[in-house]
């Protein structure tokens, strides 16, 4: 296992994994939020689908041995490993938009989907294609009866972590979330490691 690599706070990094890489996602500091997406390297049409993936799951909480799906149902990434058990396949990356009109900000920061169109477009990723992404460590409780929702501190302590096993050869991304909101109010790093 080699060294994790750091994605520093309210950044985003993108990276290639091969079929039967592991890819693990650290919470270093613990309470922060990263946005993962993936891609099918082959055809970048194929693309992390939370609507299939949830489908399939029939909950809206995954965690070890359940299974990321593309937009055409087939597995992308498995999650053999959950340190957390709480993650968001819910809501969309935060983005200037988000900033602007939920929370006010008349200088908003660029936010993880700028962060992820920047660090995808080398591979040929266009905005557009970015999809809801699978929010690790994020904690959005869910009210049974009415339905509504709130975005609280991640659950993750100093350490904790979620490891994936790539289904097929794959364009990832993630980020070190940029929202205070859904950080218990900071902004830290992410680590990743691939082996």
């Amino acid at each position: 296992m080699g060294d994790p690599v750091v994605i520093p706070p309210r950044s985003g990094a993108a990276f290639t994994l091969d079929r039967g890489q592991t890819l693990t996602v650290i919470d270093p500091e613990g309470r922060q939020v990263s946005d993962l997406l993936a891609f099918a390297r082959d055809d970048l049409r194929e693309v992390i689908s939370s609507g299939r993936t949830l489908d399939y799951a029939n909950r809206i909480y995954l965690t070890t041995g359940d299974r990321l799906y593309s937009n055409r149902s087939n597995v992308m990434l498995d999650i053999i490993e959950d340190r957390v058990g709480r993650h968001d396949f819910l809501l969309t990356p935060c983005s200037k938009d988000t900033f602007r009109i939920i929370y006010g900000d008349t200088d908003p920061h660029r936010g993880c989907f700028g962060n992820l169109a920047a660090a995808l477009e080398p591979y040929g990723v266009a905005p557009d294609a970015i999809p809801v992404a699978f929010n690790c460590f994020m904690n959005v409780p869910v009210d049974g009866a009415t339905g509504s929702f709130t975005v609280e501190p991640p659950l993750s302590k100093a350490g904790d972590f979620i490891t994936f096993r790539a289904e097929m050869d794959l364009v990832m991304a993630l980020t070190a979330c940029s929202a205070l909101q859904s950080n218990g109010g900071s902004f830290k790093p992410i680590q990743y490691r691939i082996d």
